[in-house]
């Protein structure tokens, strides 16, 4: 079972495992929230027999604990994500990532001799702006947004039940993730459609703000780990950090998508920095390569050449999303900006 498996992360995975794994049925839980669409999931896996959908929300606790009754592995994504719309109004953030995730762990306790390892998505935004550098799952716990705080309530509420109740969890923290497919309120396919659109790329703050960038493809692999390791006993609790381990600003990555678009002299304005920015975030990834083996496998120049390239040919998926990812904020001067 995957929640979320319509989003961006959530139907990359789902379409590496259905590869990957013939002899698999997948059940998706989605409740197809802005962010998620069941045109991210290919008509060839729906198709399949190997698919199940149900439309509903995870705080459907009836529909969930049933659900869990009949799923051997669980891989929970679904969550609200985007810290912007957290400033604007965080209420369906706590309702969906701390109440929702409370739900499936409830569900999962019910149904504790079925499912044999639940791996939660969490995020590296729980730890706020890096403290030290790489930042490693020690690291302390700062979230800056009313979404990161939701995300590390939920992600400290998995380690509960864990040590509560000795349920067979993982915790995955990926670093900022891209790739095809991902909301055009991200930095990333933002710049992108801004570019296809023929609207200005804009930039909060001085663009120096750096950020550890890992394909949708590797942090998929680094689960597909975790649910297949033959002792999970070894990482059965533990919190995990995906990423590159190498910072990238704001300033080069923008660069970097114009290079690569050739649209090198395309205007970019920068303007006030968003309240709860993080400055940097570095992934430590050596437990990731000690407990799973794991390590990045696909670099930033091919992962954005990839990904432009989906967003190249798919201008009707960045002109639906483009305007309804406009979100007017207060900064700190009380001036109202977008992002």
């Amino acid at each position: 079972m995957i929640t979320g498996a319509a989003g961006f992360i959530g139907s990359n995975f789902l379409e590496y495992m259905f590869h990957k794994y013939p002899d698999y049925n997948f059940i998706v839980v989605d409740a197809l929230t802005y962010a998620g669409s069941l045109n991210n999931i290919s008509d060839s896996i729906k198709n399949s027999g190997r698919f199940t959908f149900v439309h509903t929300d995870i705080n459907d606790f009836d529909t969930v604990n049933s659900l869990m009754g009949h799923s051997d592995f669980v891989v929970h994504f679904a969550a609200e994500s985007h810290v912007t719309r957290s400033i604007v109004s965080d209420e369906k953030f706590l309702h969906t990532d701390i109440l929702g995730t409370r739900s499936l762990l409830v569900a999962l306790n019910n149904n504790r001799n079925k499912v044999e390892r639940f791996i939660h998505i969490s995020t590296s935004e729980v730890y706020g702006t890096a403290e030290n550098q790489p930042m490693n799952e020690d690291h302390p716990i700062n979230p800056r947004s009313p979404y990161a705080a939701a995300k590390a309530g939920a992600d400290r509420l998995v380690y509960s039940y864990y040590c509560t109740y000795d349920l067979p969890v993982v915790i995955i923290r990926p670093f900022n993730n891209y790739g095809p497919r991902q909301h055009v309120e991200k930095l990333i396919p933002r710049i992108a459609s801004s570019i296809i659109l023929n609207h200005p790329v804009r930039i909060h703050g001085s663009g120096n703000q750096s950020r550890d960038w890992v394909h949708a493809l590797d942090t998929a692999k680094a689960i597909d780990l975790a649910l297949h390791k033959p002792d999970f006993a070894s990482i059965k609790g533990e919190a995990i950090n995906v990423g590159t381990s190498k910072a990238i600003t704001v300033n080069d990555i923008a660069q970097s998508i114009l290079k690569i678009m050739q649209k090198e002299n395309y205007p970019i304005e920068y303007i006030s920095d968003r309240p709860g920015q993080v400055d940097c975030h570095i992934a430590g990834t050596e437990k990731a390569k000690a407990l799973l083996g794991w390590s990045p496998s696909i670099s930033l120049e091919e992962g954005l050449a990839d990904t432009l390239k989906w967003y190249l040919e798919n201008e009707e998926f960045c002109s639906k999303l483009f305007e309804s990812s406009s979100h007017p904020v207060y900064i700190c001067d009380d001036k109202i900006e977008y992002q």
